[in-house]
């Protein structure tokens, strides 16, 4: 049995026209000998009658309320997403029923709000299957083993998408969106921005820590653990989008060659930062850990940490600002803020073991005057924290630099 899971974005099941396109896409899977697996998002975005965000305003403006019924009221979106879509397909023909998470088999952790899918339980998916049904699943949510609702947190149809490809043997998941792709950089920033044909499951990781918002990373790291393949492409237009699978699977049938690969495959970025410089006595360690530990209790995520004896770097969100204030003062240490900050990373599988990278990002934002405040690197990818003001004129300086909108194959290194 073929099996494909198919999922689909808010977007995607917004509106009757683009629920027929929906259709559209489960009879060419059906046509082509696969047994679908639809799994929704809520349908539509913020301000939307069953959106996510809508149905969470419509709590807080109750009060108080328990992260439990939380969970159960934002689970309601994904639910009426997936009846209206299995209603829609039954209406063409198609026998099709809707489940809920916990339904379709996501066994959860209890952790409400932020659940991990701790067991998968395919049989009644299979049953289905067999039976030549299209089950449509609410995505972004499970259940515990004794029946409580759980959601996933951000991200979490399409995690859930790829548990259940995993846990069906799925010869591919798609994953619909309103973009064609992912791409080398933010089309809203870089007009010859280019979809990237295939990606490795890590490079896709980076992009999306980093702050690319096309698929969530978990639910590419589970991609990733059980080897799924994946592709993200447009509901309507017709390109191919970008398939996203292990490194040897690029490769193609030279399973023993060197793949032959740019050096930098893409560009994210994440504004809205802060750099903090925290000074303190070089033999203090029992108080740079206590800063530590505390920003750690308060759930601030740190990033581009640099530890020197007198001097600790590291940036946090403009949102975490106030409290890291509190804590720095309390612990009686003195710090200097550079407010308006972006972070611009490169991600390429081809820049590990490759020297002079670093040499050409930072010659080419120095020809453009850009200042770069701190840096990051790991085996595929270096990070640059500067002035929010410069950060689009630092992305289409990179992305013109490292020729990205030049097809694969063209003579794209850069380095000597």
């Amino acid at each position: 049995m073929k099996i494909i899971v198919q999922k689909f974005g808010g977007t995607s099941v917004a509106t009757l026209s683009l629920r027929q396109e929906v259709v559209n896409r489960v009879k060419e899977a059906r046509a082509k000998g696969y047994k679908p697996v639809v799994v929704v998002s809520a349908m539509g975005r913020a301000g939307d009658p069953y959106a996510t965000d809508t149905l969470k305003g419509l709590m807080a403006a109750c009060g108080s309320q328990s992260s439990r019924d939380m969970d159960m009221i934002m689970s309601c979106g994904e639910i009426i997403s997936a009846v209206v879509m299995s209603s829609t397909l039954c209406a063409e023909g198609i026998p099709s029923l809707a489940l809920t998470g916990g339904q379709a088999g996501m066994i959860t952790d209890g952790n409400y709000g932020d659940a991990q899918v701790v067991d998968f339980h395919p049989d009644r998916l299979l049953a289905h299957l067999r039976n030549d049904e299209v089950a449509v699943v609410a995505g972004f949510q499970g259940a515990t083993h004794y029946g409580e609702i759980n959601t996933m947190g951000r991200g979490g149809s399409d995690t859930s998408a790829v548990i259940i490809g995993a846990g069906l043997g799925a010869e591919l998941v798609e994953i619909y969106t309103d973009v064609s792709g992912i791409m080398t950089a933010d089309p809203k920033l870089v007009s010859n921005a280019r979809i990237i044909d295939h990606l490795t499951y890590n490079e896709v990781c980076q992009l999306a820590y980093e702050g690319a918002k096309v698929i969530h990373p978990r639910a590419v790291e589970v991609a990733m653990q059980h080897n799924v393949s994946l592709v993200v492409k447009h509901l309507i237009k017709g390109e191919e989008g970008t398939i996203i699978s292990s490194e040897a699977a690029s490769v193609g049938e030279y399973r023993y060659a060197h793949r032959e690969t740019r050096i930098i495959t893409g560009i994210a970025h994440m504004p809205g930062l802060v750099q903090v410089t925290v000074g303190m006595d070089a033999d203090d360690a029992d108080l740079e850990l206590q800063m530590f530990n505390q920003l750690a209790e308060s759930r601030i995520s740190i990033d581009l940490i640099s530890i020197f004896p007198e001097r600790k770097n590291f940036t946090i969100k403009e949102d975490d600002l106030p409290d890291t204030e509190v804590i720095v003062k309390k612990l009686g240490l003195k710090c200097s803020l550079q407010a308006n900050c972006a972070k611009v990373s490169v991600v390429g599988l081809g820049m590990r073991n490759i020297p002079g990278v670093m040499a050409e990002v930072i010659k080419a934002l120095k020809e453009r005057s850009i200042r770069i405040l701190q840096t990051g690197d790991s085996n595929i990818t270096i990070s640059l924290l500067i002035r929010e003001e410069d950060l689009s004129e630092a992305i289409r300086t990179l992305h013109d630099h490292f020729r990205l909108a030049a097809p694969p194959g063209d003579d794209d290194r850069v380095l000597a």
